[in-house]
């Protein structure tokens, strides 16, 4: 008997469901995404202050560098912003990109300014290029950001029908709530932006620049930019990457920081690289102190040459000259009491001290890494005659305007002799120590009888310049007599403008101008006291030469400086 076969039903196999994609939730990437925009913030203001820096420096007139910065890099934030919509889509990936890019243009954006300062001469067009890609970058950073945000907490792309509206009551509640919670977070976002930028524009003057200086902190800058970009698209929102795009986010972000590496391992070779192309094979002393970058050049048997922020401030073979003309026919009268603005190389003191009748000598500068180096240096110390070891003179470091404006009230005596040892007035810095204020601070500390000396710039290659100080002085009350002083060696600087340069070779002005000034309304005399040191290029028929050559180069009357409108370098 065949017993009949009974087919039983295939046994179905549950299957588990497949692990579908959720992304984090919003609050869980809230905080370090804030973190990250507080950190990369940060580091876009330390980019902008160094280019405005290290311009200023190259090029001068910080005025016009800092306001090309400053628009150039606002207005490429906007051209930002507006490309950023096109990497909506894949906004992981494109900040992840966007950072690495910034952190490498940002970083390397100050040893590659001053390259083409260094070996092209040239580097306006350079500033304004890396102004306008790391403002386009930093444009970029705060629409993809907010697109990564409002993503995280929603479910995987194929939950539910993600082309289709939420109706009803309860889908216009969710609605506004989307809305008060994206505005919530453009707040955050912002909050978060500025008080980065806050403490990235704190951090530079008073750490990086100190501490690191400007190349070095531009490098490490962009290495924490980096680190701090890539950290967040690797880690909090790797689960939007695809497995491509997170191996190139993690090439690129290696390639960034082992470039970034090695330029901070040879930055001091490159610095040496750089001045030699800049100050000759002969530089011997390169320090940087707290307000600029202080260089001597020339051989041990040689006479020195002493750079200030790359503007030749002392030539050895002819300071002379300059010192003889600005100091001596200001001493044409009492002089025991002598007020040097400025003069922080010593060479004015030195032409002071020449006078026995010269009980005392103060000397306001602002520097005092500069005064350290003139002590220390055996070639300038020879070359000021050791003025800062005489008894009879006083260092005073402090901004001269500001400690002029007490000094009426804390001085007992009056001085006899105020001389102006100052870098050229269109070099913005110096501006408010050429203006009718300051004039009027100095008239408050002279006797009656005192006389007033200033350099006031090349008369013949600047003559706006210098009758700008001329009419300036007047308006302060002083009565004034132009003479100037030639010689100038080929490649002396003194003026404001960095990039002026032909074949590598600078060219300087052809002449000293300076101003003898008294107060009241009739000029001075211009001659040498009875006790006057000879002198090698001073005399009175040069001083009567000097007076009509500068005379020659009288135009229209310009207005006078002020601080509230500062009329140099019109």
């Amino acid at each position: 008997m065949i017993e009949p076969t009974v087919t039983m039903p295939p046994k179905r196999v549950r299957r588990p469901p497949p692990r579908r994609f959720v992304r984090p939730p919003r609050e869980a990437v809230r905080f370090p995404v804030l973190a990250v925009v507080f950190v990369c913030a940060a580091c876009g203001l330390v980019y902008e202050l160094e280019l405005v820096a290290l311009a200023s420096y190259l090029i001068g007139d910080s005025v016009t560098q800092a306001s090309v910065v400053l628009s150039v890099m606002v207005f490429a934030m906007g051209v930002g912003s507006l490309l950023a919509k096109r990497l909506r889509c894949r906004a992981a990936v494109g900040f992840g990109l966007v950072e690495a890019g910034l952190a490498l243009i940002g970083g390397c954006s100050a040893m590659v300014l001053y390259a083409a300062f260094a070996w092209l001469g040239e580097s306006r067009y350079v500033l304004v290029a890396f102004s306008l890609a790391i403002g386009v970058l930093i444009g970029a950073e705060i629409p993809l950001l907010m697109s990564l945000i409002q993503r995280a907490g929603r479910g995987s792309p194929g939950d539910g029908a993600p082309g289709k509206r939420r109706v009803g009551r309860a889908g216009r509640q969710a609605s506004l709530g989307d809305e008060d919670d994206a505005a919530g977070t453009v707040a955050d976002l912002f909050a978060a932006d500025y008080v980065g930028a806050l403490v990235g524009g704190l951090a530079f003057p008073f750490l990086l620049l100190p501490w690191l200086g400007q190349l070095t902190g531009a490098l490490v800058t962009g290495a924490v930019n980096a680190v701090a970009g890539g950290g967040l698209v690797l880690w909090v929102f790797r689960h939007d990457l695809t497995r491509r795009s997170r191996a190139l986010l993690v090439a690129v972000n290696v390639g960034v920081l082992a470039v970034l590496a090695t330029a901070t391992v040879l930055v001091d070779d490159f610095e040496q690289a750089a001045r030699r192309a800049v100050y000759g094979e002969r530089v011997r002393v390169a320090v940087h102190t707290e307000l600029q970058e202080v260089v001597v050049t020339g051989g041990r048997e040689e006479l020195p040459d002493l750079f200030l922020d790359g503007r030749l401030r002392v030539s050895g073979r002819d300071e002379y000259r300059y010192h003889e003309a600005l100091v001596h026919p200001a001493m044409n009268g009492p002089h025991a009491r002598v007020l040097i603005v400025g003069g922080g190389d010593g060479m004015a003191a030195r032409e002071v001290l020449r006078y026995a009748g010269a009980r005392s000598v103060t000397v306001v500068e602002l520097d005092p890494g500069v005064v350290r180096l003139a002590r220390t240096d055996p070639a300038l110390a020879a070359l000021n005659a050791q003025a800062f070891r005489d008894p009879r003179v006083h260092v005073v470091y402090a901004d001269a305007f500001r400690w002029l404006r007490g000094a009426a009230d804390r001085l007992q005596e009056r001085y006899d002799v105020v001389i102006s040892d100052l870098p050229d007035p269109g070099i913005t810095p110096s501006t408010k120590l050429y203006s009718e204020e300051f004039y009027g601070l100095v008239a408050g500390v002279l006797t009656d009888s005192g006389r007033f000396a200033v350099h006031a710039g090349s008369a013949t290659d600047r003559p706006r310049t210098y009758w700008t100080v001329d009419a300036t002085l007047r308006a302060a009350g002083f009565a004034t007599r132009p003479y100037s002083a030639s010689g100038r060696a080929p490649g002396f600087a003194a003026g404001p403008d960095r990039a002026d340069r032909t074949g590598g070779t600078e060219r300087g002005p052809g002449d000293w101008g300076f101003l003898l000034a008294v107060r009241g309304d009739r000029p001075p005399a211009l001659g040498l006291a009875p006790d006057a040191p000879r002198l090698r290029s001073v005399g009175p028929g040069a001083l009567e030469r000097a007076a009509r050559r500068a005379e020659r180069t009288r135009g229209a009357e310009p207005p006078p400086s002020t601080l509230v409108h500062p009329r140099y370098g019109a």
